[in-house]
């Protein structure tokens, strides 16, 4: 008697790739309207309405994967900088990453407030690569004694909320900056590398 086994299918590659362009498209017209019709994204993806539902049924599951896709960029931004940069130029540049993709996806901003309805847990696990992502950059300063000892993610992401406060007009880049070092002082300050502190 011939054993039944239970195969687990690998998604076809047409289908992968359907995901991918509707992905590519998604995240090219989220950030410009955060209420641009699926069905627009469908035709432009080159997908059917079914296929396109396929893969995400809801305006929420397109809107939280690819949320989900630039919070991986950013979080893989920080190792890259880690891996070429001095942490404190490394957290630095990294805050500034942050700061270009506040500005540069409003809309996306926008799209996931309103989809805010499915509560917080799915934008938190989202959310957690670039938490993780904070903690690295912090840890490596701390090591390099280049921060102050014992900031925590909590208290960073706090220390830089003005930066989606910002009213992106033309003058918001020098605001950015001066937030950006304003912040990376304070970090310093106690930082058993600053001779200031001692």
């Amino acid at each position: 008697m011939a054993q039944s086994q239970k195969v687990e299918r690998r998604p076809r590659v047409d289908a992968l790739l359907n995901r991918e362009r509707i992905l590519e498209v998604a995240l090219e017209e989220l950030p410009r309207s955060a209420d641009v019709p699926l069905s627009v994204i469908a035709r432009k993806a080159g997908v059917g309405q079914g296929t396109f539902y396929r893969h995400f049924p809801t305006r929420e599951a397109l809107v939280m994967e690819v949320y989900r896709y630039e919070m991986l960029q950013v979080a893989k931004y920080a190792e890259e900088l880690l891996g070429s940069r001095p942490p404190d130029q490394a957290l630095r540049e990294w805050m500034a990453r942050l700061a270009d993709y506040a500005m540069n996806k409003a809309g996306l901003a926008d799209a996931l407030r309103e989809v805010s309805s499915l509560g917080s847990c799915a934008a938190k696990e989202t959310y957690a690569p670039v938490v993780a992502a904070a903690q690295a950059l912090l840890d490596a300063n701390e090591r390099a004694g280049t921060i102050r000892p014992g900031i925590t993610t909590d208290d960073f992401f706090l220390a830089i909320a003005g930066i989606w406060q910002i009213n992106f007009n033309s003058e918001w880049k020098p605001r950015m900056g001066w937030l950006m070092d304003f912040v990376m002082d304070g970090l310093r300050v106690g930082a058993p590398s600053n001779p200031l502190s001692k």
